[in-house]
């Protein structure tokens, strides 16, 4: 089959081995960055010029329920472009990097098959990291262990957890700094539900798509950056987001919840129970809004290191687009040599 918007051979056969490949396969475009840096404005320009359909890679934008606390596309984009894997699951579902990447190639499939350009949007960074390089076979972990190992971490801090891990698996504490938390809780998860380090599931990995990727990574500076969260926030919760999560809250969930995570339920949370002030409450959403989007900056300046930079959408918002545009065009043109 042969794309009828960009013009390149898009084949994928059924039941092919999926490894990464940088040379031969069916291209995808990936755009990355943190939160509130202009992903779904960018990526909509880019569905409408190449034909294609926009997939979802951030975590909590899976979930129905908050999608304008998570900032899920609206209506009229929708009805502008095919989007995926948006509000797929309930707020009691659980969506593991595994689940993700089969709703992901599922996707892609789909895409393929219609004769639309993947567009990979979002920027939890292991879905972006297991769609392109693998993912370790590792068994699902018991809900009671994930609640143990984060009432741990909690209980004694991420630097005497470090020093904990390193006793019972040396060679991945060794791999991860500690304040890289979640990691460190991960690596925690596996040896104790499965009696094996990751680095051993690490070495089994399996590869779930062949394909040649385009990635695009969103970086603005610090301040622009930071001014973006902090209006996101104050504009989200304008628009309705305390509704959201007042329904939210009406459902009893468990606090193992992932759902519950998202940036601002807290916040919100205690604002509906009464413990807090409204103007407290967005202070604090944007906040946590800020330091994430800082850990993901520091993620992606690690692990894509072979991303095209857009360097800043909120000042040179035209000319950034432009550029992102020739760029894209120039990997379809090369790829369809």
């Amino acid at each position: 089959m042969v794309s009828q918007g960009f013009g390149i051979p898009i084949s994928s056969p059924a039941g092919l081995p999926l490894t990464e490949s940088h040379g031969d396969g069916p291209p995808i475009i990936v755009v990355a960055g943190p939160t509130a840096c202009g992903k779904s404005a960018l990526s909509l320009i880019i569905a409408e010029v190449f034909n294609g359909t926009i997939i979802n890679a951030d975590s909590m934008q899976i979930y129905r329920g908050l999608s304008l606390l998570t900032a899920q596309p609206g209506d009229a984009d929708r009805s502008r472009i095919p989007h995926k894997l948006y509000s797929l699951l309930s707020a009691t579902e659980t969506c593991s990097a595994a689940r993700w990447l089969a709703f992901a190639q599922a996707a892609i499939e789909e895409t393929y098959q219609s004769g639309r350009l993947p567009i990979i949007v979002g920027g939890t960074g292991l879905y972006l990291e297991v769609l392109r390089h693998g993912i370790a076979p590792v068994p699902e972990i018991p809900v009671t262990v994930r609640a143990e190992t984060r009432l741990l971490m909690a209980a004694i801090g991420s630097t005497a957890f470090h020093a904990q891990l390193a006793k019972r698996d040396p060679a991945m504490a060794t791999r991860l700094h500690p304040s890289d938390t979640q990691r460190l809780q991960r690596a925690w998860e596996v040896i104790t539900a499965t009696g094996y380090s990751l680095l051993h599931w690490w070495r089994q990995k399996k590869f779930f798509t062949r394909a040649k990727f385009c990635v695009l990574l969103l970086m603005p500076t610090r301040e622009a950056l930071q001014a973006s969260c902090d209006r996101r926030f104050r504009h989200m919760v304008a628009a309705g987001a305390i509704s959201e999560v007042a329904e939210l809250l009406l459902q009893d969930l468990p606090q193992s919840c992932s759902v519950l995570r998202a940036l601002g339920v807290a916040a919100l949370t205690d604002y509906i129970q009464g413990r807090s002030t409204l103007e407290a409450a967005i202070l604090a959403g944007q906040t946590l809004t800020r330091r994430y989007a800082k850990r993901q900056c520091t993620w992606f300046r690690r692990y894509l290191t072979d991303a095209w930079i857009v360097p800043d959408l909120y000042s040179a918002g035209h000319s950034s687009t432009l550029e992102s545009l020739s760029f894209i065009r120039l990997f379809l043109t090369e790829k369809d040599k």
